[in-house]
């Protein structure tokens, strides 16, 4: 009975050797800088680092241009202020003269038309 468990305690033995062997050679694979999981995680975090900058850029030139903006806002109600004044001046001229009589021949509202036709070319005829 002690030979069959010291022959089991050696194949147990065995065994969990191998599954390690196993386990450190997929552990290396997993951590190579050049072609793992290592090289995705290093490539990411490079993506990552180039992001925070792009962003930072668009978030200056967001600022940049909301402060642009902010003061052409401030312009555009200035001017507005000055257009409602001059709006308001204009009620306040007096009417100007009645517009001269129109003559005879343009009081009714007709427009004249002008029709012109082309000749017909004998050598187009068949074509269309």
């Amino acid at each position: 009975m002690q030979v069959i468990a010291d022959v089991l305690m050696t194949a147990g033995a065995f065994g969990a050797a191998i599954y390690c062997y196993v386990l450190a050679g997929r552990l290396k694979r997993f951590t190579t800088l050049e072609s793992g999981m290592g090289g995705a995680i290093a490539v990411l975090s490079a993506q990552v680092d180039d992001m925070t900058r792009a962003l930072e850029k668009a978030r200056s030139a967001a600022n940049g241009s909301a402060a642009g903006l902010e003061s052409l806002v401030l312009r555009a109600e200035g001017v507005t202020g000055k257009l409602e004044l001059l709006v308001a001046a204009m009620h306040d001229l007096p009417e100007t003269a009645a517009a001269p009589p129109r003559p005879p021949d343009l009081q009714d509202d007709r427009k004249l038309r002008v029709v012109r036709r082309r000749q017909a070319r004998p050598e187009l005829e068949g074509a269309e």
